[in-house]
């Protein structure tokens, strides 16, 4: 049996039923739901471990489409900008916003029905309220030491 594919390249519902590993690199970022959770800066309690989530945003983020401005050189201006991949996903959910779909798929959780693979439209994650659009403040704006300042509790 082949795999069917979609105007845009994915095999439908490919997230209930392929395993991170098999999925395309097309279908791995049709994941990522646009909320820009992961573009703000978190913070990291020493002793606990727990991470908290701030709006200051990465220098690279635009906070009107919810994207990094230069995905794809994003590595140039930050190189500390995590890659994640199905190889590294466990390494990194610490850090994953709770309502995110790499975490959510990754514990055989359903995707929220504002997810833009549900939804069918890419809008639905602002319209659901849960995207950073219009919250973030840039992170050249805020020294490091107030970022306290700007926690948002999470999920939004």
């Amino acid at each position: 049996m082949t795999d069917r594919f979609d105007r845009k390249g994915l095999r439908p519902r490919f997230w209930e039923k392929i395993p991170m590993e098999a999925m395309t690199e097309r279908e791995w970022e049709a994941l990522c739901d646009g909320c820009g959770k992961c573009c703000m800066n978190k913070l990291e309690d020493e002793d606990t471990g727990i991470v908290v989530l701030t709006r200051v945003a990465c220098r690279l983020f635009d906070d009107e489409s919810c994207a990094c401005a230069q995905y794809p050189i994003r590595h140039q201006f930050v190189p500390e900008c995590i890659v994640l991949r199905p190889s590294t996903i466990e390494e990194h959910l610490y850090w994953l916003p709770q309502t995110c779909a790499y975490r959510l798929v990754h514990e055989g959780r359903p995707l929220y029905d504002w997810h833009p693979l549900i939804s069918g439209r890419p809008e639905s994650v602002h319209h659901a309220g849960v995207s950073m659009r219009g919250m973030t403040v840039p992170e050249f704006e805020v020294p490091e030491e107030d970022w306290e300042d700007h926690l948002i509790e999470e999920p939004l």
